[in-house]
């Protein structure tokens, strides 16, 4: 039997299937991949803030790199959709290329987050969508208090109209960027990946016929469906809740989050009835990035080897209050979403611990402890922004400790390399390194948090924080003690300006202590071996083992 037969017959040949889901997974890994290495940006090129997606004609996804930002998924997911609405189909042509990042305009989830997608048309129609995202780190300094002040927006418009770039509109979005030629280059990177993806679908589809790469799309969709409604069956039915408190820089006081989970057979209802309203400052969240967060969570509950893709969407059902801090209407600001996004994958994980006590792990640091240092370079010549999204301990789960010192939930970008960093910026980077303590206790052990101190060496040096856990502790689970608070140290010549934002002067510094794991279980019964192994290493100090000793005593 041909594939023609089989997609006549609506028979999928489940080898083919793979294949070509495999194919499609291929893609975007590829398009990824170009955009790192096209890139100019050492957010991009090195720290490989940037995601690659694959859509069918609908705007589904059906395939994302899943070496991207999980966060990502939360500016990619309306893109489609919003070009889909805003244009007519006469006005999608071959060759377009459309651009945008307003989070209330379907472009994104924040500002920074610059979207280009392009229509790949075979047999003179859309087969599927390519789009590729890289975090434009461009505007580390600005305010906060609305979504005016932190970034030009763009909704979904043409950057390119059948090949031809629209420069007006270029030189609109390059006039408002403090470091114009870094954008120029990273836009053009994307475009590269968009290419590559246009390229490699037509390749497949002159393989095996458009029509069966479609069906095959909505194969792959069904699956994952099913896998999802098989795995969430295996969970207890019943409610279950979960809050915890919220702080960052920019706010006087602390937030208390709260989320209500219903399990009933195969669906999952999340309920985040009871939330602050939005506030005035940048950690509000747009359903996007409330959706990005629920859905990454549930995929590492259920089965982390499912496909990402809008399969894994069907079986849940998200509730939140509009104007809320988790699913703000404009203009509110949302630029440190992710510090939100963070808690929100924390209180899903503790609101299941009941229910599925081997598959959730304690409090991880809970941040996505970002820094910003922008200014004028007088040894280069030129205008700087430095943006680092610095690590922190993971919490531990039922058999293993947590890590030390990395990317959590909602974050998996690389560490800018000192080298780099000091190459590219007035930046000295003093240390770097493990905090001894700072992980829970438990039967297993907290991930140790970050100590990242940097020295400016040109003057008149913005320095602003978004971070979170510096009033609160990352919880432990059954018996597991919290961990260590994140801080932030400056020299003492240093003052600080307001909510977290300071200029500095040559030779001051800012010292980022990142906050650690939960634990998981009981001290008492932690290996002996394993204590003294943490002790050899410097991860825990003298009182900390005498403290194991004392509880395993008791």
């Amino acid at each position: 039997m041909t594939t023609a037969d089989r997609i006549g017959e609506n028979v999928l040949d489940p080898v083919m299937v793979e294949v070509v889901g495999s194919a499609l997974s291929t893609i975007v890994e590829e398009m990824s991949e170009t955009l790192v290495k096209a890139a100019f940006s050492p957010n991009i090129k090195e720290r490989r803030d940037c995601t690659a997606s694959l859509f069918d004609a609908a705007g589904n996804a059906i395939a994302q790199d899943e070496g991207g930002s999980p966060l990502h998924l939360g500016s990619l997911m309306g893109i489609v959709a919003a070009i889909r609405e805003r244009f007519d189909d006469s006005d999608i042509r071959p060759g377009d290329v459309f651009i945008g990042n307003d989070p209330y305009t379907g472009g994104g989830s924040h500002l920074p987050d610059i979207v280009l997608a392009t229509p790949i048309f075979v047999d003179g129609r859309v087969s599927a969508w390519a789009a590729a995202l890289a975090h434009h780190a461009d505007f580390g300094d600005r305010g906060h208090a609305h979504i005016y002040q932190e970034a030009i927006r763009i909704p979904p418009v043409h950057l390119v109209r059948e090949g031809e770039t629209q420069e007006e509109l270029l030189a609109l979005i390059l006039l408002n960027c403090q470091i114009p030629e870094e954008r120029m280059a990273d836009l053009r990177a994307q475009e590269a990946a968009l290419r590559v993806a246009s390229t490699r679908y037509l390749e497949l589809c002159e393989r095996y016929g458009a029509p069966a790469i479609e069906a095959v799309g909505n194969e792959l969709l069904d699956y994952t469906e099913r896998r999802t409604r098989a795995a969430i069956a295996e969970f207890p039915d019943g409610e279950y809740e979960f809050e915890d408190l919220f702080d960052c820089p920019e706010l006087d006081e602390e937030l208390t989050l709260r989320v209500r989970i219903v399990v009933r057979g195969d669906e999952l209802l999340f309920d985040f009835a009871g939330n602050p309203s939005q506030v005035r400052a940048s950690v509000n969240v747009v359903w996007t990035g409330l959706y990005a967060a629920v859905y990454y969570t549930v995929k590492t509950l259920i089965d982390p080897d499912i496909a990402p893709n809008a399969g894994l969407y069907r079986p849940i059902t998200i509730e939140a209050p509009k104007a809320s801090i988790v699913n703000c209407e404009a203009p509110a600001a949302v630029n440190g979403r992710s510090e939100t996004c963070q808690r929100i994958v924390d209180l899903i994980q503790g609101a299941l611990a009941p229910a599925v006590p081997d598959r959730v792990t304690a409090a991880a640091n809970g941040a996505n402890t970002g820094v910003h240092f922008s200014g004028h370079d007088p040894e280069r010549g030129r205008d700087f922004v430095y943006l680092e999204t610095i690590g922190g301990g993971s919490g531990a789960r039922f058999n293993k400790d947590g890590l030390d010192g990395v990317q959590v939930h909602m974050t998996n970008t690389s560490n800018l390399p000192v080298e780099s960093l000091e190459a590219e910026y007035p930046l000295m980077v003093e240390a770097y390194e493990l905090l001894d303590d700072s992980g829970g206790m438990g039967e297993h052990r907290g991930g140790l948090g970050i100590r990242r101190k940097i020295r400016v060496e040109a003057p008149d040096v913005h320095f602003w924080l978004d971070t979170s856990r510096q009033k609160s502790r990352p919880w432990g689970l059954f018996g597991g003690g919290p961990a260590d608070s994140a801080r932030c140290e400056l020299s003492e010549d240093a003052r600080p300006i307001d909510h977290g934002y300071t200029v500095l002067q040559p030779g001051q510094t800012a010292s980022i202590e990142t906050a650690g794991g939960g634990g998981y279980g009981d001290p008492a019964e932690r290996p002996v071996d394993a204590v003294q192994q943490d002790a050899r290493e410097g991860k825990i100090s003298q009182n900390t083992v005498e403290e194991y000793q004392r509880r395993r005593r008791v």
